[in-house]
């Protein structure tokens, strides 16, 4: 529930905003089902920093809703029972989930299943890179990944993730580019400076 919860307002804000705001949620409501029945204002003051408080807020209550109308213990542990697919569609059918925050649900937490999390700075790189073609989303870039590494580990998921992101943040910038400085610049499929 943890990853899950820091995954929905975490999108679109860097880690330096959302850990905190995390932390404070946390910290206000010292369970699941407080958290739940908290008004949608508290929780939109505890993470007004992160980008689309707003919505995030009422994604988080009608999500923490969902999950305790059918598992009241806020138990996750089901889905590391199911396939990765139907583990991802349970978790996608919930407010505010899409692919990024099933795959990181899944892949960073304790439930430990191969799941590739693909954010902005993972699927600029994949675009980038001819991996998948420019115009793709998350969703296909999700599909591309695990079709080209369906034996890989969740660790080695993770690895990946991390060096992708460390790569798009470092020197493959949405608009500030060092294409001189990227390790990788003779491999990549539209370099750029």
């Amino acid at each position: 529930m943890a990853q899950l919860v820091k995954s929905l307002i975490s999108s679109r804000t860097k880690d330096e905003v959302s850990w905190p705001s995390f932390w404070k949620l946390v910290e206000l409501y010292p369970n699941w089902r407080l958290m739940a029945e908290a008004p949608v204002g508290e929780i939109e003051s505890a993470i007004v920093e992160v980008k689309f408080a707003k919505d995030k807020a009422a994604n988080l209550l009608l999500t923490l809703r969902k999950v305790a109308a059918e598992h009241p213990d806020f138990n996750l542990g089901f889905l590391g029972d199911m396939s990765v697919p139907d583990a991802h569609g349970w978790l996608e059918r919930l407010d505010g989930v899409g692919v990024k925050v099933a795959a990181s649900t899944l892949n960073f937490s304790t439930l430990n299943r191969p799941s590739f999390v693909i954010d902005s700075h993972v699927l600029r790189i994949l675009q980038r890179y001819g991996a998948v073609v420019h115009s793709a989303d998350s969703d296909k870039a999700y599909r591309a990944v695990m079709g080209s590494v369906p034996d890989w580990s969740p660790r080695r998921l993770v690895e990946l993730h991390r060096l992708m992101k460390r790569l798009g943040q470092s020197w493959c910038q949405k608009l500030d580019v060092d294409c001189n400085g990227c390790p990788l610049a003779q491999r990549c499929a539209k370099r750029i400076g």
